[in-house]
């Protein structure tokens, strides 16, 4: 397959990404996505590319709903207003605010949780502090934040190891929802095995593709809900697929995130409407692509990644 990179800058920084770089091809079932964070290194990125396989050569597993509800997503920059105006402008019943970002404070969060629930009273709270508490500072703040929110609805990876999911869970009275601990451990099930989660968070480049995260939803033990990568609408619409293909979908799922991007790479981005997206499978559209293709240099250092990753194949 012939991949190309596109570099896309982001409306505001997340992850600490100011620009979304990926690549993208087209196979005989359509169009896939290969697109791992800047800090994986080729052993990381297998996943992504076994993903990108996937939904360029097989078509997605048959879907038991055709429209998935979504959560919208806060950055963790700005203060209270910009929040609300975030959380009002996705239409979203499900609101997840990122906190603990590097350079804010518990105090910032509490700003802007409280801002959204003065704000919008009857939409539904979680945070993600993806992975960057300890087990002390977890604790004090999901405790606070729990009711700044009038009861969150979870609360996503708050300290970074498995073992101290457990020690927080046993702590707090929010349920525990488990992203890094699954994505990126050797061992997915440990959370199951160490009670240290009520709620797995499925990613569909990080873990391989559609068809190993509904194996591991099958095998996982608690309800799962599914995650974007902060994709292009081609990335998405995997992500899609599987939450349309779970047969349990409790909890609104975390894939709208393509307003997060300054643009896409299809006509018809995978936008919410009425807080949900319904399933599809874009095709790249050549004129969006060309208003995004990525310089040389950056295509010449993707292509060299690519490479590292089909070797170790």
């Amino acid at each position: 397959m012939d991949f190309r990179t596109y570099s896309i800058p982001m409306r505001t920084r997340f992850r600490g990404l100011e620009n979304r770089q990926g690549m993208l091809a087209e196979g005989p079932a359509g169009w896939a996505e290969f697109s791992p964070f800047p800090e994986y290194d080729h052993v990381a990125s297998l996943p992504w590319l076994q993903a990108a396989m996937e939904a360029a050569t097989k078509p997605w597993p048959e879907p038991v709903r055709d429209r998935v509800p979504i959560n919208g997503i806060v950055p963790a920059v700005g203060g209270g207003a910009d929040a609300v105006r975030i959380a009002a402008e996705s239409g979203c019943a499900t609101i997840k605010l990122k906190v603990a970002e590097a350079g804010e404070t518990l105090e910032h969060d509490v700003e802007r949780v409280a801002a959204i629930r003065d704000a919008l009273p009857h939409v539904l709270i979680r945070i993600d502090a993806n992975g960057a508490w300890s087990v002390k500072d977890a604790i004090k703040a999901i405790k606070k934040l729990d009711q700044v929110a009038g009861g969150l609805e979870y609360v996503e990876q708050p300290c970074a190891t498995v073992e101290d999911l457990a020690l927080v869970r046993r702590k707090v009275d929010v349920p525990i929802a488990a992203d890094e601990s699954i994505r990126r451990a050797a061992d997915p099930f440990r959370v199951r095995d160490l009670d240290a989660a009520d709620i797995a968070i499925l990613k569909v480049q990080p873990l391989g593709g559609v068809r190993a995260c509904l194996r591991i939803a099958e095998q996982i033990g608690m309800p799962v809900t599914v995650s974007s990568a902060v994709e292009t609408s081609i990335g998405l619409a995997a992500s899609v697929a599987l939450a349309a293909a779970l047969p349990e979908l409790q909890y609104a799922c975390g894939i709208g995130t393509a307003h997060l991007l300054t643009a896409d790479v299809v006509v018809h981005p995978l936008k919410p409407v009425g807080g949900c997206l319904p399933v599809t499978r874009p095709e790249l559209d050549e004129q969006a692509y060309a208003k995004v293709a990525a310089s040389d240099e950056v295509d010449e250092r993707w292509q060299a990644r690519l490479k590292h990753v089909q070797e170790s194949l």
